[in-house]
């Protein structure tokens, strides 16, 4: 099957940004606040600054870590039809936005902090909408404490969406262990949650080259567990990496593989996933520019990087804009930027319902970025390249000047040969406006008010109720 695909890097590029980051683990390291895991590298061989909290890895511990790390594996869903299969052949499975601050009232488009009634209105929208693959934990609920925030965020979702759902936010050790015995109680136990992880975490780095106490511990436990790591590093080129696509691109791949020796250390053979949202900054403003030049390239050089490592690979966002309000308004040259951004060999990505610069969400962003997607996302398809496909016995048939249209071949294959777009959404893609809000606000709120995901058990509601009423208590 063949696969459009995006390439940066020649053979040579590609193993010049490896050798560079392997000479950055071995001399310069990554500092890493937490005495625990630099313990653990430590005895796996690293050499550790205790003073500095550095760990300077060797490439044989880089090439240990890859050689143990599974090459495909399943993110799972409490409905198993909603598995996904990773590293993908075609089409890459999309998400919605995460971690946003704020979200926009649906029914007066006033800005405002979100609750845990919204974060199920997202999860219920996600999972109503066959496009969203999967669900991004999209908004921090304000209705709870701050230490709770990420414990609700799982509850909340696995109660209202039955795909897979990816986790934004873990504090520390304590907070990943109370995530875990959450979904393992969806699932019956920490064993079957091990073959089945019906959830995974994204562990950011804090660039350049460091890994925070609580986050670096939380993904020990969470590696031990069997949940997959989404090491979703996140540098602004110059400002937290250098300027240049290729020495940005180095500090993820460093901060990648470093991830990597951390999981692989914590737990041989956990499933882990190479990612990154990395970006250029504006440098006239300081802000991060939606569908900047620079994004499809930097994707692409990782992707390819990913697949030298043979690791499943998650890269940019669909739709992110930097507007506050909903609407399709980015410019052409923005929106090829993000179509471009796709074309890399990825298996993941995320964004649906984002606003200002993922600061903000709003659910009918949710169904507007969704649908466009729709529209978009044949073009990422994989298609037969085989004898069949080439059809020299239609070719024949028809003979030289003669018509297709009628041919046996063509009635077989046309309707998945030739992809229709929506009209509806080109006509929402056309106006490059707000013109679209209505339409998607009513068709947000049918879903809302008629969708309900297959509730939990009623035993299981009560002992997850119970278990994040324990952890809010300390």
């Amino acid at each position: 099957m063949a696969r459009v695909q995006l390439k940066f890097l020649s053979a040579d590029e590609e193993e010049l940004v490896h050798g560079q980051s392997i000479r950055c683990l071995e001399e310069l390291g990554v500092m890493i606040r937490s005495p625990l895991v630099l313990k653990m590298l430590e005895d796996a061989g690293a050499r550790v600054d205790r003073d500095r909290q550095i760990a300077r890895i060797s490439e044989g511990m880089v090439d240990e870590a890859v050689k143990n790390a599974p090459r495909g594996f399943t993110l799972c869903a409490r409905n198993p039809k909603q598995d996904m299969k990773i590293p993908v052949s075609g089409t890459p499975y999309a998400a919605t936005t995460g971690l946003a601050n704020y979200m926009t009232d649906l029914d007066t488009g006033e800005r405002r902090n979100a609750t845990r009634s919204d974060l199920a209105d997202f999860a219920k929208l996600a999972d109503a909408l066959d496009v969203v693959d999967f669900f991004w934990t999209v908004v921090v609920p304000m209705d709870v404490s701050d230490r709770s925030h990420a414990v609700h965020q799982l509850w909340t979702s696995l109660q209202n969406t039955t795909k897979h759902v990816q986790q934004v936010e873990v504090i520390d050790a304590e907070d990943a262990r109370t995530q875990i015995d959450i979904a393992a109680l969806v699932v019956g136990g920490r064993e079957e949650l091990r073959k089945r992880p019906i959830f995974s975490v994204v562990s950011s780095p804090v660039s350049p080259l460091s890994f925070e106490k609580g986050a670096a511990e939380a993904q020990v436990e969470l590696s031990r567990a069997g949940i997959p790591i989404v090491s979703m590093t996140m540098p602004l080129s110059g400002f937290t990496s250098p300027v240049t696509v290729a020495g940005t691109m180095n500090v993820i791949n460093v901060e990648n593989l470093a991830s990597l020796v951390i999981s692989q250390t914590a737990a041989e053979g956990s499933p882990f996933v190479y990612s990154s949202a990395g970006v250029p900054a504006d440098m006239r403003t300081g802000t991060v520019p939606s569908g900047a030049a620079e994004s499809p390239p930097l994707a692409a050089g990782l992707s390819q990087l990913a697949n030298r490592y043979g690791l499943p690979c998650m890269m940019g966002g669909w739709g992110l804009s930097n507007d506050t309000r909903p609407g399709v308004t980015m410019s052409l040259s923005e929106v090829i930027s993000y179509g471009a951004e796709m074309f890399g060999a990825i298996d993941l990505t995320c964004g649906f319902g984002a606003l200002d610069g993922a600061k903000g969400a709003s659910l009918e962003q949710v169904v507007i970025d969704a649908f466009t997607w729709k529209n978009f996302r044949p073009c990422l398809r994989s298609m037969p390249v085989d004898e069949q496909s080439i059809a020299f016995d239609a070719l024949r048939d028809v003979g030289h000047g003669g018509t297709f249209i009628s041919h046996p071949h063509t009635l077989r294959n046309f309707r998945d040969s030739i992809f229709n777009r929506d009209e509806m959404v080109l006509r929402w893609e056309a106006t490059r406006s707000r013109e679209m809000v209505p339409e998607a606000r009513a068709i947000t709120k049918k879903i809302i008010s008629e969708h309900k995901a297959e509730e939990l058990d009623k035993g299981v509601l009560e002992k997850g109720d119970a278990i994040v009423t324990r952890y809010e208590k300390g």
